[in-house]
């Protein structure tokens, strides 16, 4: 019995602490997140609606459209390396402070970005998009070629022969439905199942990443995804888009493009980016074996391979 009841008393304390470490990290994680996309966006009045936005650097703009998960904060990261360009960071539809209207297609969307430029009154961009920020981009590129001066397309979920897109695992589906709109709860999945979380939402062997020794920034790139609860329309929109991607009319593309992608992107991009690449006039194609959806250890090689995509795509005449 007294054994017992030491253990009871012991408990206690012990339990307590946990709970006050588990609510101090927390509110550390999601404070930072909360003040992150509270600052540093405009809000432009569009005759597309209301588009978030923000603006980085100098020099000929750059269009950055995110990938799922994201908003501005994630495409001012991705934008972060190409020195010498304007980076405007846009959160698409249901991201953040863009709200998702009732067409909320990549053709919408892409419309949404010519409208943006209207408001920001800028003729042309190069336009980057990264994953399930493809499609929109693709889309302007064909529906205001004048206003497209330069593609680039990295990891992207676009349509191919053959599908290969890959179900969502168990975690991913956990996500899906339990996790989205609960920042709490997308936390504690991030902290109890971290490497997990990395192969199944990040899409990258956690192989790759031990191995570049990449840990810091990619467990950063899941705390990037916080405030979860303010991406929730968005994310789930992503999957409308993606179970409706079809062919795109490629050959009639004409500005310089660019594309990337890795062989073992747990989320299978190689193959249908390949074969975009192929069937665009001119476009470029660059090709990891290893790296996952993050290209992690191909970081500072492929910022340096669009830095100088961009800068000879004749982009004169863009500011």
């Amino acid at each position: 019995m007294k054994a017992r009841r030491w253990v009871g008393v012991g408990a206690g304390p012990a339990l307590a602490v946990a709970v006050v470490w588990v609510t101090v990290a927390y509110r550390n994680v999601i404070i930072a997140a909360q003040h992150r996309v509270a600052t540093g966006s405009n809000m432009a009045q569009t005759r597309c609606g209301p588009i978030e936005d923000a603006s980085r650097g100098e020099g000929p703009p750059v269009l950055v459209v995110h990938g799922a998960g994201g908003g501005f904060d994630q495409g001012l990261l991705i934008g972060e390396p190409l020195r010498g360009f304007r980076t405007i960071a846009v959160s698409r539809f249901g991201y953040l402070r863009t709200p998702l209207p009732d067409d909320a297609s990549p053709e919408a969307q892409a419309d949404a970005h010519a409208c943006l430029l209207d408001a920001l009154r800028l003729e042309r961009v190069a336009v980057l998009g990264v994953s399930a920020g493809a499609p929109s981009t693709v889309q302007f590129c064909l529906r205001h070629a004048e206003r497209c001066a330069a593609m680039v397309l990295l990891v992207p979920m676009i349509w191919g022969e053959r599908s290969t897109s890959v179900p969502p695992s168990r975690v991913q589906q956990f996500v899906i439905d339990h996790t989205l709109g609960s920042d709490f709860g997308f936390w504690v999945a991030t902290r109890l199942f971290r490497g997990t979380m990395v192969e199944s939402i990040l899409a990258t062997p956690l192989a790759d990443v031990k191995s570049a020794k990449a840990e810091d920034r990619v467990y950063s790139m899941l705390d990037l995804i916080q405030p979860i609860s303010e991406r929730e329309k968005g994310l789930r929109n992503e999957g409308a888009v993606a179970q409706s991607l079809r062919r795109y009319p490629l050959e009639a593309l004409s500005a310089p493009t660019l594309i990337a992608s890795v062989e073992d992107d747990l989320f299978g991009t190689y193959p249908n980016a390949r074969y975009t690449a192929e069937h665009i006039p001119h476009a470029k194609f660059i090709g990891f074996e290893r790296g996952g959806h993050l290209w992690v250890g191909h970081e500072a090689e492929l910022a340096a391979s669009v830095t100088d995509f961009l800068s000879k795509a004749r982009l004169a005449g863009t500011h």
